[in-house]
């Protein structure tokens, strides 16, 4: 949970800002009450992913001194884990906490606001929503389906998945059965793989029954909880999500609907809880991948082989070639990302990868 200190560092900027604007927060007395409904894709008591939300509306309520608070219901409550966009879209509940990626079957569009194959990791990512246009594009896209969508977490670079058997080359991955979702799931398919898509709470007992071979999640930080080495020894390092960004989204018309000064802690508050997500991922993997070695001896990792690798970044490239020929909006958010990617992976180079080339002992 937010730590008290760190809350009110926050809540006491935000009403900072307020009162310097002419605002005033008003007393939860004296306001009328604004109570919200937020649907999440995740289950109960979900970690890291389910306490990004806890976080945020907690920070709500208090930013807010009560006048608004935000109920959150999770998967097991609504039923329906992927229909979270739908819901949001109509009003049933004001907000809601998801993937980008799980609406490219309604609008393919989307999947660019989660993340992409061999694309930005985090901080490249962050900087161009917020400075390289990337915030921008997002609005263009769910302006279509009336709804606000926002940073909602980073769980940084991702692990490429479990595996039962070792994967020596492509024909390994002919007839596979493997759970993975976004842009990864149709560069795989290109390759032989069977892909579907299903949600945490199921994963486990979908490759202990062998409906699936294997899977991919998140990382160390969620992934050893899961349990899912004590069934798929073979863990490989990743490639297709370099940089996966979580998303709350917002009722429009419920959002213009608030007080100004509502709207203001609201943004800030999913905005502080994207970011503390990131920073827990990260510690929770660090602390994981540590545990892994000492008490997880059976835990083989591995890299995909060089041909394997060659191979999903040719079908991803052609892929992105053929959906930008067939769709406007898709190619405008294509080329923006690469252009982006293109100038801040220098940086990257020269900064970030030049100091731990040279400084890992």
């Amino acid at each position: 949970m937010i730590k008290r200190f760190s809350r009110l560092i926050v809540c006491t900027m935000v009403a900072c800002s307020l009162l310097l604007a002419g605002g005033t927060l008003q007393s939860a007395e004296a306001a009328p009450k604004y109570s919200w409904k937020l649907a999440m894709t995740w289950p109960t008591n979900f970690p890291i992913f389910g306490d990004a939300v806890k976080n945020m509306a907690a920070m709500v309520k208090e930013m807010s001194g009560g006048e608004m608070e935000i109920r959150i219901d999770s998967k097991n409550k609504h039923k329906a884990p992927f229909g979270v966009l739908d819901m949001v879209k109509a009003g049933q509940y004001e907000m809601g906490h998801s993937a980008s990626y799980y609406w490219k079957g309604k609008d393919i569009n989307t999947l660019f606001f989660t993340t992409m194959p061999f694309g930005m990791i985090a901080p490249e990512q962050y900087a161009w929503f917020y400075y390289g246009g990337g915030m921008e594009l997002m609005k263009k896209v769910y302006d279509r389906h009336g709804v606000n969508s926002y940073p909602g977490g980073n769980t940084g670079n991702q692990m490429g998945g479990w595996f039962q058997k070792e994967i020596k080359g492509l024909d390994d991955l002919k007839g596979l059965k493997m759970r993975i979702p976004g842009f990864a799931g149709e560069v795989l398919s290109k390759l032989g793989v069977v892909v579907t898509n299903i949600p945490a709470g199921e994963l486990y007992t979908a490759l202990d029954r062998g409906t699936i071979d294997a899977l991919e999640w998140v990382g160390p930080s969620l992934d050893l909880n899961m349990g899912f080495h004590k069934i798929a020894p073979f863990y490989y390092t990743g490639w297709h999500e370099p940089a996966t960004e979580l998303q709350f989204l917002v009722n429009q018309k419920k959002f213009n609907a608030l007080p100004k000064h509502l709207q203001a802690i609201i943004e800030t508050a999913m905005k502080y809880a994207a970011y503390d997500m990131y920073a827990r991922s990260y510690h929770d993997s660090a602390v994981n991948w540590e545990k892994i070695s000492k008490e997880y001896p059976n835990i083989k990792i591995r890299t995909f082989p060089k041909e394997v690798i060659a191979a999903m970044k040719k079908e991803n490239k052609k892929l992105l070639i053929e959906k930008s020929a067939k769709d406007a909006t898709f190619k405008e958010i294509y080329e923006a990302q690469k252009t982006y990617l293109k100038k801040v992976r220098k940086w990257t180079e020269i900064s970030d990868y030049a100091y731990l080339k040279d400084n890992i002992d």
